[in-house]
């Protein structure tokens, strides 16, 4: 199942081969997924601005979710901190090996970096085949219902729905 994207083309061969495993079942199993990478994911009370944390810890990677959000902003913000984990583990390095996202997903880190941890959650958790197919059950009438049942079925915010099937 391969992705053309700038992001994609980042992850090291046998990231890629372990995340291509679990894009074929809807909705993406990130938690399964981050274990499969060697990352320890554990749901946080973290302040009410921040929504996710990456760190290196002596064992590896650890990302936090904060327990506060929604469901949905927990599934992205997963997706957008092993997003992190794939393609800037140099600069969570470089960072003092930890990388804290706000609830605008801004880390501290440049704009570019949380763009393209942006572009490969929504890539990770709503696959481009998977979309692809779903969408073409509605036809080419694109509704607010359509919207709703495509966010339900790949457990993501209508908000996050709405910027993958414009991008």
């Amino acid at each position: 199942m391969a992705t053309s994207s700038k992001e994609w083309q980042k992850l090291r061969t046998e990231d890629r081969e372990v995340v291509e495993r679990y894009l074929n079942e809807v909705p993406v199993k990130l938690g399964a997924l981050a274990a499969a990478l060697g990352v320890d994911v554990k749901i946080s009370s973290l302040p009410l601005n921040i929504s996710g944390q990456i760190s290196k810890t002596p064992a590896g990677y650890e990302i936090k979710i904060n327990r506060h959000e929604s469901r949905q902003r927990q599934r992205f913000t997963l997706a957008h901190e092993l997003a992190h984990f794939l393609i800037h583990r140099d600069t969570i390095d470089r960072l003092g090996g930890t990388l804290t996202d706000n609830v605008l997903y801004r880390s501290g880190a440049s704009e570019q970096i949380e763009f393209e941890a942006n572009r490969l959650a929504a890539q990770i958790v709503m696959p481009e085949e998977a979309l692809r197919q779903e969408y073409s059950k509605y036809g080419d009438q694109i509704s607010e219902a359509m919207v709703d049942l495509l966010a339900e079925h790949f457990g993501v915010s209508k908000a996050a729905m709405e910027i993958r099937m414009a991008a």
